[in-house]
C-alpha cells in the first residue's frame, strides 16, 4: 500500500479522497490553485502544496505541476478525483513514467477506452448493444451530413474526449447540423483539448441509466448495481438515484451482468461506470464508460456499504478484488441531489459568494459531501458544485420522504443554490412517479418545477 498520495484535485472531491486516505492511514497533500487556498481539503491535509494560478490550465490541468508537486513531497501515487487529468492517458503514463503510480486504470487501459466512438465499438463486439452512430470521428462538415443523413435526424453530437455535456448537441435538421458543429469543436476543445466530435441517434424521452463496476489487475470483477440519473439539464444531471425505476428486476440484473461481463473481457481494470440510455420500450443501448470515480458515486456506496475510493487506492496498488459478486449486498434505495451555486429562476445562472451560514442535515440514512464551511469564499472560476446530499431509505418512497426533511434542514446562506429546486422536484409528479426522462427539463422548464402546480 502506499504510504503517501498527493490529491489533484479540489472541492468537494478532494475532501472526499482525503477522508478515504485517513481511513486506510496513508498520508495525504493536495494539490491546489491560489483560488483554492482556504478550501477545507488544503486546512484538513498532511501537507498541501500550490501548483499554480486559479485559471484550470495553468494549475490543475498542468501536468508538468501536478507531477513535481508529487514529486516534491514524496508521494508514491496521484489520485486525479474527477474531471480534469483523471482520464488523461497522456498524464497516466507521464506518472508512470516517473516512478509514481496513477490511481485509477493504467495509461494502457485508459489510451485503448480514450475514444467514446472506438469505446462504443469495443464492447459492443463483447456483447452490448450500442445506439446507431456514426461510424468513426467525423472528418469534416460534410462526412457529418452524410453520417447524419444515414443514421437519420435527430442526431446527438457529442466530443470523443471528456463528458458533462460540454460540446453536446442534438440537432434536427442539416442547417442546424452545420451550425453546431463548430459551436461542439470549440467547446470540447477548449474542455478536453481534443475536438474530435462523433454522432449518435437521438432517442426521444429517454432514461440514463448507469452500472458500477470494479475489475482488478487480475481479471476478477463485480458491479456493485445501478443508478439512474435521469434528471438532467442541458446533458448536466442534478439529481441520481439507485436503483433505477426504469428498470425491473430481471432487466437490471441483466444489464449489470453484461456490463461488468463485457469491460473484463475487454480488459478493464480499476473503478469505472458503463452508462446507457434506455427508451420507452425498456431496451438499453450502451453510449460510454467513465474510467474514474463519478461525481454520483455515494449512492452506490449508500447502497452497498463499499467505500468506491478506498477500492480505487487498493486496486491501483495491485492489490486484488478480494470478494466476489455473491458478495455484493445491495440494500434500499439512495438519491443524490446535487447542491450547486446556481440561479434556477435566471437560466440556472452560476454565482460565487461568501457562505456567510452553513447548516448540514443529519440523522440516520443522510450524507453531505461538501467543502462548504461558513466564511468560505466560493470563487468563481471552477463549475458550480457546492456539494452532494444523500439519502437512503429502506424503499424509494422512504428515501424520497427523508429527502424532502434533509432538504428543509440545510442552509446555505450568502450565496445563490438550487436548494429551493431540489425541494420542489421531490414533490413534483414526474419524479414521485419514477417517470423522468433526460429532456423534460429542458422541455417544460425550470419553472414548471417552481410552482404549485409541479405538485
Amino acid at each position: 500500500m502506499f504510504n503517501r498520495v498527493l490529491i489533484a484535485n479540489r472541492g468537494e472531491i478532494a475532501l472526499r479522497i482525503l477522508r478515504a486516505c485517513r481511513r486506510m492511514g496513508v498520508s495525504a497533500v493536495v494539490a491546489y490553485s491560489e483560488a483554492d487556498r482556504d478550501t477545507l481539503a488544503v486546512r484538513l491535509a498532511d501537507e498541501a502544496i500550490c501548483v499554480g494560478p486559479a485559471e484550470s490550465r495553468r494549475s490543475y490541468l498542468n501536468a508538468a505541476a501536478i507531477l513535481s508537486a508529487a514529486l516534491v513531497t514524496g508521494c508514491e501515487a496521484i489520485h486525479p478525483g474527477y474531471g480534469f487529468l483523471s482520464e488523461d492517458d497522456a498524464f497516466a503514463e507521464m506518472t508512470r513514467a516517473h516512478g509514481l503510480t496513477f490511481i485509477g486504470p493504467p495509461p494502457e487501459v485508459l489510451e485503448r477506452f480514450a475514444s467514446k466512438a472506438g469505446t462504443r465499438e469495443l464492447l459492443a463486439a463483447h456483447g452490448l448493444p450500442t445506439i446507431p452512430g456514426s461510424h468513426g470521428m467525423l472528418r469534416d462538415d460534410g462526412h457529418a451530413l452524410d453520417e447524419a443523413e444515414r443514421i437519420g435526424y435527430p442526431v446527438l453530437i457529442k466530443p470523443s474526449a471528456g463528458g458533462g455535456g460540454r460540446g453536446m448537441r442534438m440537432v434536427r435538421t442539416a442547417r442546424e447540423l452545420q451550425q453546431a458543429l463548430t459551436v461542439c469543436r470549440s467547446e470540447a476543445r477548449a474542455a478536453f483539448g481534443d475536438d474530435s466530435l462523433y454522432l449518435e441517434k437521438w432517442l426521444q424521452d429517454n432514461r440514463h441509466v448507469e452500472v458500477q463496476v470494479i475489475v482488478d489487475r487480475y481479471g476478477n470483477g463485480v458491479h456493485v448495481g445501478d443508478r439512474d440519473c435521469s434528471v438532467q439539464r442541458r446533458h448536466q444531471k442534478i439529481v441520481e438515484e439507485g436503483p433505477s425505476p426504469a428498470l425491473d428486476a430481471a432487466a437490471r440484473q441483466a444489464l449489470a451482468e453484461s456490463a461488468v461481463r463485457a469491460v473484463v473481457a475487454a480488459g478493464y481494470e480499476n473503478l469505472g461506470t458503463l452508462e446507457f440510455l434506455v427508451d420507452q420500450e425498456g431496451n438499453a443501448y450502451f453510449i460510454e464508460i467513465n474510467c474514474r470515480i463519478q461525481v454520483e458515486h455515494p449512492v452506490t456506496e449508500m447502497l452497498s456499504g463499499i467505500d468506491l475510493v478506498v477500492e480505487q487506492i487498493r486496486l491501483a496498488a495491485g492489490e486484488p478484488l478480494g470478494y466476489t459478486q455473491a458478495d455484493v449486498q445491495l440494500r434500499g434505495h439512495a438519491i443524490e441531489l446535487r447542491i450547486n451555486a446556481e440561479d434556477v429562476r435566471h437560466d440556472f445562472r452560476p454565482g460565487a459568494g461568501l457562505v456567510e451560514r452553513y447548516l448540514t442535515p443529519g440523522g440516520p440514512g443522510v450524507r453531505m459531501d461538501s467543502h462548504l464551511y461558513a466564511g468560505y469564499e466560493v470563487p468563481p472560476f471552477y463549475d458550480s458544485l457546492l456539494g452532494k446530499l444523500v439519502v437512503w431509505g429502506e424503499d424509494r418512497t422512504a428515501a424520497i420522504e427523508r429527502a424532502k426533511v434533509a432538504i428543509d434542514e440545510l442552509v446555505v446562506d450568502g450565496i445563490i443554490t438550487n436548494i429551493e429546486f431540489h425541494r420542489a422536484l421531490m414533490d413534483s409528479r414526474p419524479f414521485l412517479d419514477g417517470g423522468f426522462t433526460t429532456n423534460l427539463i429542458d422541455r417544460v422548464g425550470s419553472a414548471a418545477f417552481l410552482t404549485p402546480t409541479a405538485s
